[in-house]
């Protein structure tokens, strides 16, 4: 089986270099038609280049078909604007790889407000208005598949990234709702959790562990997330070859009795409550609250 993109249109953002890039040739040399999308700057967000431009003359050197856009994701204008040249010129949108990121990275109490604020600016507000720019575009269609790019540090934690935790979490979440309400209209959303070796990453591992870590092996995952036959509500981690699914999960309700229902009752059951069995693995939020009405409702035994 061969997966074809062709006839499709695709934004890849933050795609000059690394992960984008990769994303980016492999989409144009399986027929989709490829918006590379990067404002050029550091990996700090500042400056601008021709990074985008540079792409699109390697899809245009190999027979495929791009355009660059500069606009920043954390200006919803700027999304309006990359969708409706997208639109225009080929009639459409059907695919959204939110990989725009930037780093600033300190410890929380050496960190400055505005660089907690910019990072979560570009990766979770970034992704929020590339992906509201396609949203009508993509219900029209009645077709949609977009890719929101987590972190293993959004997933569970690193020392010195509360400010890209934070922003990758919180993509979990967007995906999350969105996957929810896009679902009638056959908008698929997912998240990716990718490590590879890029600008952002070039000084945190040793130089013989990046040279495993190819954007290259990212992009199978990446690509299969944003496919016809993709998957919805899905979070993969991909890096160096090794590909996994993660989950949001939560054990099955231990229900406390009305005179255990006290700070102290509960410190006394905390050893039941955090234990590790019977997990569940709910589809939407709502779905927490029911859990613990029919725990409730069944005496309340299983989680016992």
């Amino acid at each position: 089986m061969t997966i074809s993109f062709a006839g499709r249109v695709a934004i890849v953002t933050g795609a000059g270099g690394g992960l984008g890039r990769a994303y980016a040739l492999e989409l144009a040399r399986r027929g989709a038609k490829v918006v590379v999308n990067d404002l050029g700057g550091a990996r700090d967000g500042i400056g601008a280049s021709d990074a985008a431009e540079r792409v699109v003359a390697e899809i245009l050197s190999e027979g495929g078909e791009a355009m660059a856009h500069g606009g920043s994701v954390s200006d919803y204008a700027q999304m309006q604007d990359m969708v409706a040249q997208a639109k225009a010129r080929w009639g459409g949108v059907h695919i959204l790889i939110n990989n725009a990121g930037i780093l600033r990275d300190k410890s929380f109490l050496k960190m400055a407000p505005e660089d907690f604020e910019m990072v979560v600016k570009v990766h979770l507000i970034g992704a929020a208005f590339a992906s509201k720019a396609c949203w009508e575009v993509m219900r029209e269609q009645g077709y949609g598949r977009i890719l929101m790019t987590t972190s293993s540090s959004g997933l569970f934690g690193n020392f010195g990234q509360s400010n890209y935790a934070a922003a990758k979490a919180g993509l979990v979440g967007l995906a999350k709702t969105l996957y929810l309400e896009g679902a009638r209209y056959d908008i698929r959303v997912n998240a990716i959790a990718p490590l590879a070796a890029t600008r952002m990453t070039e000084d945190i591992y040793p130089e013989q562990v990046l040279e495993q870590f190819k954007p290259e092996n990212v992009v199978p995952a990446a690509l299969f997330l944003v496919s016809e036959d993709a998957p919805t509500n899905a979070i993969v981690g991909a890096a160096a070859g090794g590909y996994h699914a993660s989950w949001i999960s939560m054990n099955q309700p231990v229900i406390l009795s009305e005179a255990e229902r006290t700070v102290e009752g509960f410190a006394a059951n905390w050893d039941r409550i955090s234990r590790r069995e019977n997990i569940l693995l709910p589809q939407s939020g709502p779905e927490q609250g029911e859990l613990i009405l029919a725990q409730i409702a069944s005496g309340g035994q299983a989680g016992r």
